[in-house]
């Protein structure tokens, strides 16, 4: 079940375990991180009580281009925690160095359109677990909360096709435009040879993401950017296949997930 699969996350000491002793163990290991691990990677003291906020709003907007300003605003509102501008940058600085978030940056292409490109990365957790577990959510919570578990999905997505895109010498961005368009995961080779995903957790979205997909592609400038090698839509269940337009429609099984 791909909701089990969130929970448990990728640590290879964990694949073995029960769903309910791999979530204690990653709620563990975030309380470590909270306590001692932040404060131990560059020998300066930092505020538990902040970490802890901190990772849970990172948590609350995985997949997202949120800003640090949002973060703040999300952390005092939401947790009742007064945080600075610069202890988030620090904090933040100090868990991309612990490799517990990792950036997606913006894919920077030529568009025939007026709309402006935006250039913020979306922010993930090196594993989707630890999103999980610093909500302290649960299979219920996440069955409960569909929509946001569909975020959870994308970022555990964008991991896998970053492992494929790192032996295959190539990196992972996305795209979003100021009218709002957006593809959830383009993979681009140092070549220049590029495919473009949406990641959806259930097959009832597949036409709302086809129809994403080949409107990016009429925007882009064919004049200054090769067509895509292809067009794909990850789901979290269904069957892989290919589209009537061409657009291939992948489970995250066909991944190897």
């Amino acid at each position: 079940m791909i909701i089990d699969k969130m929970i448990v996350g990728g640590f290879p000491t964990l694949l073995n375990k029960r769903v309910t002793q791999a979530a204690d163990l990653n709620r563990a290991y975030v309380e470590l991180l909270a306590e001692v691990d932040m404060s131990r990677v560059s020998d300066v003291k930092r505020d538990p009580v902040k970490v802890r906020s901190l990772l849970r709003s990172l948590a609350r907007n995985t997949a997202t281009l949120v800003d640090i300003s949002a973060l703040e605003s999300d952390i005092r509102e939401k947790d009742n925690v007064g945080i600075t501008r610069p202890t988030v940058y620090d904090y933040l600085n100090a868990l991309n160095r612990l490799m517990i978030v990792e950036d997606q940056p913006a894919w920077n292409t030529h568009i025939r359109s007026s709309s402006a490109l935006r250039k913020s990365p979306k922010r993930h957790f090196t594993d989707v677990c630890l999103a999980i577990a610093a909500l302290g959510a649960n299979e219920t919570a996440l069955l409960n909360d569909l929509h946001f578990t569909g975020f959870l999905f994308e970022s555990l997505v964008t991991h896998e096709l970053r492992v494929y895109a790192q032996a295959n010498d190539a990196k992972v961005y996305h795209y979003r435009d100021s009218s709002g368009l957006e593809v959830d995961s383009i993979v681009q080779k140092y070549n220049g040879d590029w495919c473009a995903f949406e990641i959806k957790l259930g097959t009832g979205q597949i036409d709302e993401a086809a129809a994403a997909l080949n409107k990016f592609i009429s925007i882009l400038d064919d004049k200054k950017i090769n067509p895509p090698k292809s067009l794909n839509i990850i789901t979290g269940t269904g069957i892989s296949y290919t589209r009537q337009d061409g657009i291939n429609v992948i489970s995250l099984a066909s991944l190897g997930a």
